[in-house]
């Protein structure tokens, strides 16, 4: 029998494991690769480098704790749900949390060590690594449940590709682009030869948050680390200038049955923006460089999806979004989910929101995607 989706996460995480690097990455890299040490409030971090501060795992393994026992500091592995690197145990923290899948990203600052390295057989190795410990870990445990995007490397558009169809051969259903395929800061014609090899693969590209302008060594708490401002406007205020600059460089037109995917960056902001592409475009076009065969907003209900998680104002604005446009989301196990009480915060969000309507933003609209089913 066929499985029901009634609750699929499109954007969910996993939390590498300490073991990661000495099992997957090969014997002459371990000198280089991340490890494991206290993070000095009694729990554990990432050692990137010996001369930066540990990166503690905290906030990344967040999941079944309240909000005020929420810190960057004080989780150990052994002590964090073991889904979060386990593929068994993360089925029965689905199950307990009302989850029929999730889709499932890793962790930039991680891969940020690697891009950052200035060996790009290092850098290669270590992306790979990661690929093949969610296959063999994760993903292979039900492939119907864990729905593994594969991490590329910042190596240009062949190394990218290169890893791209590795990966389809491994069972995962996307990519994940911490950069533009071919390292720019934006997208340019470089990028097209990977555009043209993901849409004649069926794959669809992600962008996690953002799109990194420039690679750079891993910051030990994430961008800003502890403002209130980079918690709440995180991915939106980088989306917004970059999903323009997709848009304005007529990509869609180039590669029109290519899929993309904002996450993390929230949804109900994208209306006033795509009103004031339209606009702007409208008003400018006879002498803008930019040529486009349709509207701006056109292209977001052609071609992108985004996701959300706690957002009001993109379940009351599905209609100008386009209800076959968004993805709903729980962001396990990081800080922004609500395990296991995810139904209950499905519900009151979704108050009032017509069945076929909500089935289609919390489950529908990704299966269809991920070819689940």
């Amino acid at each position: 029998m066929a499985r029901e989706y009634k609750l699929v996460s499109a954007d969910s995480h996993v939390l590498e494991p300490p073991h990661i690097w000495e099992t997957y990455l090969p014997k002459k890299f371990h000198g280089k690769a991340p490890y494991v040490v206290p993070d000095g409030e009694g729990g554990e971090a990432w050692q990137f480098a010996p001369d930066v501060a540990p990166a503690p795992i905290g906030i990344y393994a967040s999941a079944g704790r309240s909000h005020d026992e929420i810190r960057w500091t004080g989780v150990t592995f052994a002590g964090a749900n073991q889904g979060n690197f386990r593929g068994e145990p993360r089925l029965e923290e689905q199950d307990q949390d009302g989850i029929d899948a999730e889709v499932l990203f890793g962790s930039a600052r991680m891969m940020s060590h690697f891009y950052s390295d200035p060996d790009p057989q290092f850098h290669l190795a270590g992306v790979r690594a990661y690929n093949d410990w969610l296959a063999q870990e994760i993903v292979r445990v039900d492939p119907s449940r864990l729905i593994g995007l594969a991490a590329l490397p910042a190596l240009g558009c062949d190394e990218a590709i290169a890893e791209m169809e590795r990966c389809l051969k491994l069972g995962f259903r996307g990519v994940w682009l911490n950069t533009m395929p071919s390292v720019g800061e934006k997208i340019r014609p470089e990028d097209d030869p990977f555009w043209e090899a993901a849409q004649a693969n069926g794959v669809p590209v992600h962008f996690h948050v953002r799109a990194m302008r420039k690679v750079a060594k891993p910051r030990p708490k994430g961008v800003r680390g502890g403002d209130l401002t980079g918690l709440a406007n995180v991915g939106a205020v980088d989306m917004m200038s970059q999903f323009g600059e997709i848009v304005e460089s007529g990509v869609h037109d180039r590669f029109p049955k290519l899929k993309w995917v904002m996450v993390e960056a929230g949804s109900g902001w994208i209306p006033y923006l795509l009103e004031q592409l339209d606009d702007r475009w409208h008003r400018n076009r006879s002498w803008l460089p930019v040529k486009l065969q349709h509207t701006p907003s056109s292209y977001y209900r052609t071609n992108w999806y985004s996701t959300f998680m706690i957002d009001h104002y993109a379940v009351r604005n599905r209609d100008a979004l386009g209800v076959d446009n968004l993805m709903w989301s729980t962001d396990y196990p990081h800080h922004g989910c609500d395990w296991p009480h995810s139904r209950k915060v499905v519900d009151e969000m979704f108050t009032g929101v017509p069945a076929d309507e909500r089935h289609k933003m919390v489950a529908g609209n990704a299966t269809a995607l991920y070819g689940l089913a």
